[in-house]
Formats: C-alpha cells, structure tokens, sequence
C-alpha cells in the first residue's frame, strides 16, 4: 500500500471531489483490501468479492470522510462491515438453495485450511454476538480482527479507553465459549 501519508492526502482529495485522486487511491488501496477482507472471508474469491463491494462502498461514499480519525480506520470500517455483510449473504444464499456435492468436489479434511475453519467460526461467533450484544461487536472487531490500537478504537467509536477495554473484555468472555463449541 501507499505510504501512509499520501494515502492520507489522496482520501480527502477524493473526499472534496477530486475524481483522479479517488481513481488513484481505489488502484492504490485494492490489494490491501483484499488482503483484510481475507481475514474474514476463508475462501478467496468470497474475500475478493467482497473487496469489490469496499471498493463501491469507497467510490459512492468518499465524500462522508470527513479526515478526522486517519483514512486507514474509516477503511477498516468499510473493510469489516462489508465482509462481514458478504458472509451473511454467503450463509443466506447456503440456507435458501442447499447444493448437493458432487463427489469430485468433495472437500478433502486433509487439505482444508484450519485457519478457514476457524474464521468462519468467528463469522458465526460475531452474527451470534451481533444478536445477544450488538454493542460489543465493534470493539472486538476493531482490535482483535482489524488489529487497531486500543486508542484508535476508542476514537473510531467516540467512548473512552476504560469503556473499550470493558466491552472489548466482555466480548472475548462471551465468544470464547462459542469459539471453543465449534472446534
């Protein structure tokens, strides 16, 4: 990715308009986008269609950033809101027309990646959180998946340090369990 400053410099060019900044920075921002909604996503083509929707949600929304937390926390949040809406339609589409494996694409558990395993069990373990306690989604995306620091977490949810880390608290205490059920 670009170096952080002129990253900086081309969002609120493309926030104010500038169309060949916005152009600039979706060329720019493309690879790491991919890369972070991977971390959600396990398989690639999912994490690269969901890049696409950043990217949209990036060029028709540009203009709300505002630059007064850095471009790369606003990024996060498109990045996690927008993997994590891809997922949810991955789970709905499943539900609504359930494909029959053909044997020649039968998953082989010996080459299935568990780190894929894995995040589709945080996937489920933040929709179920998401539903008993919407509030504490935030945080433990923010920090544990995006891997902010805790101060711009706090910032990019405008509440105070000690309250962060208290719900960032209760947000692992409740997932653990559900983590641990699934493995």
């Amino acid at each position: 990715m670009l170096n952080a400053a002129l990253t900086e410099d081309l969002a609120r060019r493309a926030a104010a308009g500038d169309g060949a900044a916005l152009e600039e920075l979706l060329q720019e921002v493309r690879p790491e986008i991919v890369r972070r909604c991977g971390r959600f996503l396990p398989c690639r083509e999912d994490a690269e269609e969901a890049a696409q929707d950043v990217l949209l949600q990036i060029a028709r929304k540009i203009s709300t950033f505002e630059g007064r937390s850095r471009f790369s926390t606003w990024l996060h949040t498109v990045v996690a809101n927008c993997s994590r809406q891809k997922y949810r339609e991955l789970k709905r589409r499943a539900a609504e027309q359930p494909a029959a494996i053909e044997p020649s694409q039968a998953v082989d558990p010996r080459t299935t990646s568990v780190i894929a395993g894995s995040r589709v069990d945080l996937l489920e373990a933040l929709d179920r959180l998401e539903r008993e306690h919407p509030h504490l989604v935030a945080p433990l995306v923010y920090r544990d998946i995006c891997q902010l620091d805790y101060a711009e977490v706090a910032e990019r949810l405008g509440i105070p340090l000690g309250t962060l880390k208290s719900r960032l608290h209760e947000a692992r205490r409740q997932v653990r369990p559900w983590l641990a059920d699934a493995s």
